[in-house]
């Protein structure tokens, strides 16, 4: 008698913010019937640079994917939960973690853990060369 292997229910982080939820569609699929990893890696590109947008300030680009790890299948109808912070910022890049998570269709309110990334943003001029971040404002004396 062989088990459907069913990951343990994860809970979704505290340290991150929800920056997108998508639902993959059959035209996302790859050969075997799950999502194709492209699909997802273009969808946590763009759920990672949420939060460095806010830090840059103008035109970016992703100059590194430093790590890209597929846990479990993403399927047809999973509701997917983006989840990034922004873990570095240097002089022209910043470098984001993103955790997507999974609802599965036929369990909802539940979730797994399907991908973890870690990626860096640069900063770029109106001719593709890097720029500074800008530095924040400081804060109000009161």
């Amino acid at each position: 008698m062989s088990e459907k292997f069913s990951p343990p229910a994860a809970q979704l982080p505290t340290d991150k913010e929800l920056v997108l939820k998508v639902i993959p569609m059959p035209a996302d699929t790859n050969g075997n019937g799950d999502i194709f990893g492209g699909w997802v890696m273009a969808q946590v590109d763009l759920a990672g640079s949420v939060l460095p947008a806010r830090h840059i300030q103008g035109r970016m680009a992703t100059v590194a994917v430093n790590e890209f790890i597929f846990k479990q299948p993403v399927r047809v109808g999973d509701i997917l939960s983006f989840y990034a912070a922004v873990t570095r910022i240097g002089n022209t890049s910043v470098t984001v973690e993103v955790e997507v998570f999974a609802e599965r269709f036929a369990t909802q309110g539940q979730f797994v853990k399907v991908t973890e990334a870690r990626l860096t943003y640069v900063a770029i001029d109106a001719q593709g060369r890097p720029r500074p971040v800008p530095k924040p404002a400081a804060p109000l004396a009161g």
